[in-house]
């Protein structure tokens, strides 16, 4: 029996740099920054002080009765009642996705259908019920405080409300969680388990989210929104925080062609390590990331020299940057292969648990539509950089194969492999 090919056939976008796949694409070709000033606590003079701001969109209100969103989107009120902020991003994701997969409401409550989710939870709403609680001393306590706070709750909200049956699961491996759920939806689909997997991410922005991060000395100090993220530059400070919500649809091509829906990229293969190093900090050798980006060629029967770009997980720290760019040489440059290599979070800033699925999204868009991006805001990449192809514009060019990178607290590690469709 022929294995399954599978394929990307939906994207859906709120994030900084676009609220759909359009405004997304033109952000990522003219280099346009999502990332400006931002409070954190307003009134407060915090030593950070810019993010990628979710344009459009205002969730600083404890509640939904407060929040506000576009014109013309819909939101059903009992939907409303138990989502976090974030939620209510990936609602407005998701919906992308099931329109531009022109998937049906038959199809998702298919017992072949699933729902893998990954998000920190909502600190913010979190901190609102949990005070509300002592303040009443036990006696009034919110019925959805559990569900619309705690890390599960995309998992919980969209399924019940998508009525999946297939499969739903959560991943918690912090930055590399939507992409190890990605791994995962690709085994399931081959295996035969699920015809089609929605894969979705989303986190808050909110000093509760991200501003925990500095105790670390993991965020940019920088106050200039147009330099504060600068993946691989030799001065990066940090990284920059960022919200909102990515999703895609993984599928058999089978059945993405059985609906006419369109293909963005084939999903050929992944795979991942870990570094067994420390608990926040990456191997500075780069050993458990080169593993992970090996396997995942092995896997795809794919060399290094076919990959034509590299979509690097370059965070904008001092050292995950460079723990990257040591496994970057040791699989390509020190073969002789030179494929442009560039992060995407020098316009988006870090978006933690959704950036694997956001970035393999803008991905299969590049692949797509025939561009490759670049990194904005690298004047001077860090010499241990040296001998890899960084460009710093966006690039008129059709990848044949691309490889995506993410790496995640405690040392988790996972690549993928995309291949342009038709290929």
């Amino acid at each position: 029996m022929q294995a399954a090919r599978i394929v990307i056939s939906g994207v859906g976008f709120v994030t900084s740099i676009g609220n759909d796949r359009a405004e997304v694409s033109r952000s990522l070709r003219l280099q346009t920054t999502g990332i400006e000033k931002f409070d954190y606590m307003p009134g407060v003079d915090l030593p950070v002080k810019v993010a990628g701001t979710v344009k459009g969109f205002n969730t600083t209100a404890p509640l939904w009765p407060g929040w506000r969103w576009p014109e013309g989107l819909v939101v059903p009120k009992d939907v409303l009642r138990g989502l976090p902020p974030h939620g209510l991003h990936a609602f407005f994701a998701v919906e992308q996705v099931i329109a531009d997969a022109r998937l049906t409401e038959h199809e998702l409550k298919a017992e072949d259908t699933g729902l893998f989710c990954s998000s920190a939870g909502s600190p913010r709403l979190m901190r609102h019920y949990l005070n509300q609680i002592d303040d009443t001393q036990g006696d009034r306590i919110a019925p959805m405080a559990v569900v619309s706070t705690i890390a599960g709750t995309l998992n919980f909200n969209l399924a019940a409300h998508y009525g999946i049956r297939g499969a739903v699961a959560g991943f918690v491996a912090a930055c590399a969680s939507t992409t190890q759920a990605l791994g995962y939806a690709f085994d399931e689909i081959a295996l035969g388990r699920l015809r089609r997997v929605l894969v979705v991410g989303g986190e808050d922005l909110s000093w509760e989210s991200v501003y925990p991060f500095h105790g670390m000395r993991a965020l940019s100090r920088n106050p200039d929104p147009a330099r504060a993220s600068r993946p691989f530059d030799r001065s990066r400070d940090g990284f920059v925080g960022t919200g909102g919500a990515a999703a895609l649809l993984l599928e058999s091509a089978e059945a993405a062609h059985e609906r006419g829906a369109p293909i963005y990229a084939e999903m050929v293969g992944w795979g991942q390590a870990a570094d067994g190093h420390s608990v926040a900090i990456s191997d500075p050798s780069g050993a458990g990331l080169a593993t992970a980006m090996r396997r995942a060629l092995a896997y795809s029967k794919v060399s290094p020299g076919e990959i034509d770009y590299v979509n690097a997980h370059a965070t904008s720290t001092a050292a995950g940057d460079a723990a990257e760019a040591r496994a970057l040489h040791t699989v390509f440059s020190a073969g002789g292969w030179h494929p442009p290599v560039s992060s995407t979070k020098g316009l988006t800033g870090h978006g933690l648990s959704m950036a694997g699925v956001m970035e393999t999204a803008f991905c299969s868009v590049g692949l797509a539509e025939g561009f490759i991006p670049g990194t904005a805001n690298l004047e001077e990449p860090d010499p241990v950089c040296a001998g890899l192809n960084l460009p710093r514009e966006t690039l008129p060019a059709t990848p044949g194969f691309v490889l995506k990178n993410s790496s995640g607290f405690g040392g988790t590690n996972v690549s993928l492999v995309l291949r342009r469709w038709g290929k």
